[in-house]
């Protein structure tokens, strides 16, 4: 697990992995209590993960604004990459109240052309509700990736059996990566090694 913590005593935001994936992390970013992203490179497709925890709504304006201000940065630096021929992007992201002001999450999905994964498959109820107490059963987890990625996403729900606390429920989106086929160079030759004998590689030892 990495974790990002900036102040004594507030939550932090974190990130999971398998640990046979622990060699194929290549970078993390922790950006504060909210903001974190890490990049994998798993056999030739390099994955952009950001976790984010928007502020809640009864927070100070300035607070969210900075949440805000954060999201956009740490997003725009991974499509910058994406632009200069790095690899893909996907981003896993917990919105917290989707009322947090300053701006909302169909604005910022919209802004990056990214869509919601919770949405993108007809659920029940149960498969859709993240957040269930005794006066309240909401959405406030959601899961985003590109718009042209969407077809790599072959599910998203919850899980209603298995709860990360009391109230909240465990997200999940079922991604299908496919690796790439290596290119090979038209016009270079190939060589033969089968038939290289002893006595052929003496030959070619000393003409070397």
């Amino acid at each position: 697990m990495w974790y990002s913590r900036v102040m004594k005593g507030k939550n932090g935001v974190g990130i999971l992995l398998d640990r046979e994936l622990r060699e194929s992390v290549v970078e993390v970013r922790p950006v504060n209590d909210m903001l974190m992203s890490i990049k994998l490179v798993v056999g030739e497709c390099i994955l952009n993960i950001v976790s984010a925890y928007a502020p809640q709504a009864g927070l100070d304006q300035e607070v969210k604004r900075r949440f805000w201000e954060g999201l956009d940065k740490i997003v725009r630096v991974v499509f910058r990459l994406l632009r200069d021929g790095y690899g893909e992007v996907h981003g896993g992201f917990d919105f917290g109240d989707r009322n947090a002001g300053g701006s909302s999450l169909l604005d910022f999905a919209k802004a990056f052309e990214l869509v919601i994964a919770n949405s993108s498959f007809p659920k029940s109820e149960e498969h859709l509700v993240t957040f269930q107490s005794m006066v309240a059963k909401t959405q406030i987890d959601y899961l985003l990736l590109r718009r042209c990625d969407r077809g790599l996403c072959k599910d998203c729900k919850v899980i209603p059996g298995e709860t990360l606390a009391m109230q909240r429920r465990l997200l999940v989106m079922d991604v299908s990566m496919m690796k790439r086929k290596k290119r090979t160079a038209r016009g270079r030759p190939r060589i033969k090694w089968g038939a290289l004998t002893n006595d052929k590689a003496q030959e070619l030892e000393g003409t070397l």
